[in-house]
């Protein structure tokens, strides 16, 4: 007895008076339990502060079943008289409140509480005064968890730029994933202790480590009139049978995207409802031949170059042959005289080519390369096509020539509006932006520093080429790019389109407009793509919606009419 005596009074001192701190610690952690806190994710803005995209917090209701099934009764803090007491509550009880509280069948709560599970999901996406009576009830292995719920008030409008969240957390397509480390922020904690029961004791420990909340990304598109645009380019593409279409409209004095529209453009609300093809941003990740559009950087290479000017003659046959290469023009002729922007005025290949022998083979590259031709524009989108652009040594004997009028190359549309916006912009080229600056959680906004620009013609070239683009629609083929009270420069393109399948050659065309008003000051320029539209591609039209869209960007930003005598460069040789 006396051994027995000594051996367990030892240890209740080595308990008591040596590692009191240990077993102490060891208890509390044992009663610690911890809740995540989410993180609010920051909402996405259009450029007046309109939401496109924000995140509102749900709860689950979580039940521990061995916790909650064991218990018959439990104590809940109460006032009683006035007073915090606890009083004692049947578990019966406690679940006819939770399934008021949710709203629920009170058998179905029953059977979801009760069992073997240490983790079951009792009621899912509550509000937070729901989740408030829950809390309150104070029942044993009863707890909510936050979740953070992305909503898009806009449904589809900008659908692709915005993109969406996979399992409600991780960005997946367009802004969410592009900038999905600071829209996220950082999770916080909650430690709480609880006691046998399962229930939090009042006065134990409750630490709390706030969520850091993540930033507001604000884009430069105007949500209104990426709808106007939305709306045009989808009943131009059903109009016309075609595949998808595009339309942008940018600023030609800061580089910002006022809008980018796209055919079936998903609601990130619900994304799986469209396909997947066209669930991303064919205006940059889209590259295709671009056709006639591409004459207006080889007349600005001409002039630039000293090898033109905008009323050099030409005498033009019907079709044009060099170095066993023929080219036609798309209506018939018989020989011509014609001035450079009587080339440009009527999109003539067989001129285009004859003029831009002017230039080296090496010449013709660079000054693609210059207009940023074969460089994504990296405005913060998945997937950002840098096009096509062959090394000059490497072209054959038709692309040579080819090149000139937008065959043998390929880009996106954004890449032919940031060459069109170098020329309105004076000749100087700035990176198209779409992202204007993030704003944190206190309110404090940082903008995004533009990216470089440069100077890739002359002032001067600048103002040559815009007469050309100007004189196609006042003396040229363009006349239906006109807009009454503005002057109106513009150019049209139509190309062959390769097959998607894999099969060689081509299947179909594609037709593009894109154009800059006011010429006196150009402030915006619209482009129109219409991949594929059915029938002859003599009836596509892109001038009524160029018009319309371009209309609505000139009024919405209340630019003044023009007041200037428009450009009429003579189309024909005296």
């Amino acid at each position: 007895m006396l051994t027995l005596l000594l051996v367990v009074g030892g240890k209740l001192f080595f308990v008591q008076g040596l590692d009191i701190g240990g077993l102490a610690a060891a208890a509390l952690d044992y009663r610690m339990r911890e809740t995540s806190l989410p993180a609010e994710r920051g909402s996405i803005l259009d450029a007046n502060g309109t939401v496109l995209a924000n995140s509102v917090i749900r709860y689950n209701v979580v039940v521990d079943q061995t916790v909650n099934t064991k218990t018959d009764t439990f104590k809940r803090l109460a006032k009683v008289d006035g007073k915090d007491k606890f009083v004692d509550i049947s578990r019966d009880q406690g679940l006819r409140e939770l399934a008021a509280a949710l709203g629920m069948d009170l058998d179905a709560v029953r059977a979801a509480v009760t069992g073997k599970q240490r983790y079951y999901i009792v009621a899912k996406d509550l509000k937070p005064d729901i989740e408030d009576k829950v809390s309150n009830l104070q029942i044993p292995g009863i707890v909510t968890e936050g979740v953070s719920k992305r909503v898009y008030p806009n449904g589809s409008v900008a659908g692709g730029i915005i993109g969406f969240l996979q399992d409600g957390t991780t960005g997946q397509a367009g802004i969410e994933q592009t900038q999905d480390g600071l829209l996220r922020g950082k999770d916080g904690k909650r430690l709480f202790e609880i006691g046998a029961d399962g229930l939090r004791i009042p006065v134990g420990v409750d630490e709390l480590t706030p969520p850091e909340n993540g930033k507001d990304v604000k884009l430069t598109l105007n949500s209104d009139i990426q709808y106007f645009a939305q709306q045009a380019i989808q009943s131009q593409t059903d109009k016309f049978g075609a595949e998808w279409g595009v339309i942008i409209v940018s600023d030609a004095k800061t580089g910002n995207i006022i809008a980018m529209a796209d055919t079936n453009a998903p609601d990130p609300n619900d994304p799986g409802k469209v396909a997947a093809k066209d669930r991303g941003v064919r205006a940059v990740t889209a590259a295709y031949e671009p056709g006639s559009v591409q004459k207006m950087m080889t007349a600005a290479a001409l002039i630039e170059e000293g090898k033109s000017s905008p009323l050099d003659t030409f005498t033009i046959p019907p079709s044009y042959t060099v170095d066993n290469q023929t080219f036609t023009d798309a209506f018939t002729h018989g020989t011509e005289e014609r001035t450079l922007a009587g080339i440009l005025g009527w999109s003539m290949n067989t001129g285009t080519v004859m003029a831009g022998q002017r230039l080296t083979k090496d010449q013709r590259h660079d000054w693609l390369k210059k207009f940023g031709i074969g460089e994504a524009p990296d405005i913060g989108l998945p997937a950002e096509a840098s096009g096509i652009l062959t090394p000059a040594d490497q072209w054959d004997s038709r692309q040579q020539y080819t090149v000139l009028f937008g065959q043998g190359v390929s880009q996106s549309t954004l890449q032919t509006v940031r060459a069109y916006q170098s020329i309105a912009n004076n000749g100087v080229m700035l990176q198209p932006r779409l992202i204007d600056s993030f704003v944190s959680a206190d309110g404090k906004e940082e903008k995004v520093a533009p990216q470089p620009s440069r100077q890739v013609v002359s002032q001067d070239t600048a103002q040559q080429v815009k007469d050309i683009l100007e004189s196609a629609v006042t003396e040229g083929q363009i006349k239906e790019a006109g807009i009454d009270g503005y002057r109106v420069g513009a150019k049209t393109g139509t190309s062959e389109s390769p097959c998607d399948d894999g099969k060689p050659g081509y299947c179909g065309l594609t037709a593009s407009m894109v154009g800059m008003a006011p010429m006196d000051d150009p402030r915006f320029i619209v482009e129109v793509v219409l991949q594929r539209p059915k029938g002859d591609i003599h009836g596509v039209s892109n001038g009524p919606v160029f018009r319309s869209v371009m209309s609505q960007a000139l009024r919405t930003y209340n630019v003044q009419p023009s007041t200037g005598e428009p450009a009429r460069l003579p189309q024909y040789a005296k």
